[in-house]
């Protein structure tokens, strides 16, 4: 994908410019029903940043006849209660409007098996109602909560990736693996001579991280007196190192993620009311992976790749029987345990297929006597893997440094892959 020649970014997804205009033509349509009205109000509001020309049909015979008479770049269509019918009738009724507009559709939770569609339909994107703008352009302090393995620190680096200081460092810190009396020294630093075998000045994550972000993972773990502390450098922006009396300024974007329910931790008095209001000014809530739908499909595909790569291993198909164990499992410890069952399975696996027998025995359970379906029952991973890299690739606007950092692979590997699936 591309970004329209002159414009700054917009939450929109790019949209090549047509030749000659001035301004990305938007017509944005909410459907019918109860809510419609204010639906559409939010999309128009969600579209209209200045730099595009917006218009609204409260209806869909209105839109028809703004389609049929005026010529439009993008077409933004909420979809209703039959989302999969209704993204086949707008793609089809867009290949014959004015001008061949492009279609961006919104979905109240819209699944994997409905983006992989607008992917094969050639609709820009499928956007989540109700529609929120991306907080990676903007600097703000952001705070991601969710279960262990959700996938945290991957959300924190696409949002330093996908903002202003993606050219700067991005450093990690788990507050919870650092015991609480180094936790200071390193996020602030220290002087010689603060402390017994403070020998020599040491530069804190504060100081590694300027220009870039630092990510504070496991925030909910620090002590009262760090997090005034951590509160200080976020209100004036400025650090000391222990033991020192000088001020350092800093120039971070910070971006903190817990496990934990803060508010019940303010509650408790094991975090502070303040400091949480400093950290959410966006707040990113990431769901377990049960409750993602087919993303299950995706990410499996994508960790039978990456470690059949790994492990010098062929596998191209994973079986029915399989893949119904996997979507059947709790997933405790959300994508993290998934990667895990998967790097187990690849590395046992002896044939260009992963089975159920592959599996670890907790996934199993009491099927180890069940056997695969046929052999015709298999589910192929390169249309998978593809069409999972080409989301990726759209999400960074087709930078491919972005994009491998994103599917945890060197940018070499994915250039091969890229040429080999012709994306």
């Amino acid at each position: 994908m591309t970004r329209p020649i002159g414009m700054e970014p917009s939450p929109l997804p790019a949209v090549p410019r047509k030749e000659g205009a001035a301004r990305l033509r938007i017509l944005v349509v909410a459907g019918e029903g109860a809510g419609s009205a204010a639906l559409l109000q939010s999309l128009r509001q969600w579209a209209d940043d200045g730099r595009l020309e917006v218009d609204a049909a409260p209806d869909l015979p209105r839109a028809v006849r703004l389609l049929a008479g005026q010529r439009w770049d993008v077409v933004l269509a909420a979809l209703g209660e039959r989302p999969d019918e209704e993204l086949s009738w707008w793609a089809d009724a867009l290949r014959s409007a004015t001008g061949g507009p492009r279609l961006i559709a919104a979905a109240q939770a819209p699944s994997m098996g409905l983006a992989l569609r607008a992917e094969k339909l050639g609709v820009l994107d499928v956007l989540a109602l109700p529609l929120r703008r991306d907080v990676a352009a903007s600097t703000a302090t952001v705070l991601i909560q969710g279960e262990s393995g959700t996938g945290k620190e991957v959300v924190a680096r696409a949002v330093h990736l996908h903002g202003p200081k993606a050219s700067g460092a991005f450093v990690a810190v788990n507050c919870a693996a650092i015991p609480e009396n180094l936790l200071e020294s390193e996020l602030f630093g220290h002087e010689k001579g603060a402390f017994t075998g403070a020998v020599t000045r040491k530069v804190g994550r504060f100081e590694h991280a300027a220009g870039g972000t630092l990510f504070l993972d496991e925030i909910a773990d620090m002590s009262l007196a760090l997090q005034a502390k951590i509160l200080r450098a976020v209100q004036e922006r400025e650090i000391e190192r222990v033991g020192g009396t000088d001020t350092i300024p800093i120039d971070v974007r910070l971006i903190a993620a817990t496990n934990r329910d803060l508010k019940d931790a303010i509650k408790q008095g094991r975090f502070r009311e303040d400091l949480y209001y400093r950290l959410a000014v966006v707040t990113i809530r990431l769901p377990k992976l049960a409750e993602r739908g087919d993303d299950l499909l995706l990410l499996t595909a994508f960790f039978i790749r990456q470690f059949a790569e790994r492990y010098g291993k062929r596998i191209t198909a994973i079986s029915d029987r399989a893949m119904d164990l996997l979507r059947a499992h709790a997933w405790v410890g959300n994508v993290r345990e998934l990667r895990n069952v998967i790097e187990r399975g690849v590395i046992v696996a002896n044939d260009e297929t992963l089975r159920a027998a592959h599996l670890p025995d907790e996934i199993r359970g009491e099927e180890t006597a069940l056997t695969d379906r046929p052999q015709g029952g298999l589910l192929a991973l390169a249309e998978v893997e593809a069409r999972y890299i080409a989301r990726v690739l759209a999400h960074t606007n087709g930078q491919i440094g972005a994009a491998a950092e994103i599917l945890g692979i060197h940018r070499n590997t994915l250039t091969r892959k890229m040429k080999e699936y012709g994306l």
